[in-house]
């Protein structure tokens, strides 16, 4: 299946980084956030992928025009009349992909419009740019294909860092612990598999995905929910941006499966 990867928002949020570069550029552990993604789903034998890009998109399609060369040991002779570049060593990935330069200010809808050409009509995965997860690709395309439903999105739950309270009529405390994983309720964390009869409930860039297409599919008993309860961590402000860093540089990082089993 091809891999929709969208890319294309501001990420306000983590301004710190987001002003010079598009927040999936962001890098843990000196790659961006996206190509952590894409090794996810490569490890899972998924190597086709659409970027969705917008905000800065001439970053990503720079980044990837340079990938080879930067991966690669590479000599530049000059000595002769004519320059001579000699490959030694590529450490590229077999990857195909596709950098669609979907506009700045479309929403999520609008950009998974634009690019139903490079899709075509099959099914496909698709999630955000700016979170990873320990998911396991090949059982949810499973789970997807054994309900028959147009789309499957991974839900999880994380844990909430407030306090719950048992508040009484005269607002006296009557109670109080801590917050846990069972509080919350499941959100969507990406990772779908989607039918191409989805791009008919999307309609312009105004159209925001989540708003529009999964609302009226979940409306239609047409969205299944693919519950994960291992790792999921997007990556919306600095200190989010650190604790990834952090699980990588401890090696402690669950979404890398590509290095855990080797």
């Amino acid at each position: 299946m091809k891999v929709v990867l969208l890319a294309g928002g501001l990420g306000s949020r983590i301004s710190e980084e987001s002003h010079l570069k598009p927040k999936p550029m962001i890098e843990i552990g000196g790659m961006p956030i996206l190509w952590h993604i894409m090794k996810e789903y490569a490890y899972y034998g998924h190597t086709e992928f659409i970027i969705c890009a917008g905000y800065r998109q001439e970053y990503i399609k720079n980044w990837f025009a340079n990938y080879f060369l930067h991966r690669s040991d590479v000599t530049f002779d000059y000595t002769g009349e004519d320059t001579a570049m000699t490959i030694h060593r590529c450490r590229v990935e077999p990857w195909k992909v596709t950098v669609v330069d979907t506009g700045y200010n479309t929403m999520t809808g609008g950009r998974i419009k634009r690019i139903q050409p490079y899709v075509g009509n099959e099914p496909f995965l698709m999630t955000y740019g700016d979170a990873v997860c320990d998911v396991e690709i090949d059982k949810l395309i499973e789970f997807h294909r054994s309900h028959g439903k147009l789309a499957t999105l991974t839900a999880v739950k994380i844990a909430q860092d407030k306090g719950i309270l048992d508040i009484c009529g005269d607002n006296a405390v009557k109670s109080f612990r801590e917050k846990n994983l069972a509080d919350g309720p499941p959100i969507n964390a990406g990772y779908m598999v989607l039918e191409p009869g989805v791009f008919d409930l999307l309609d312009g860039d105004s159209c925001i995905f989540e708003k529009t297409a999964l609302a009226t599919l979940a409306e239609q008993g047409q969205l299944m929910s693919y519950i994960h309860t291992g790792f999921w961590q997007c990556m919306d402000n600095i200190r989010e941006r650190d604790t990834l860093e952090k699980l990588n540089a401890d090696n402690k990082a669950p979404w890398k499966k590509w290095e855990h089993n080797r």
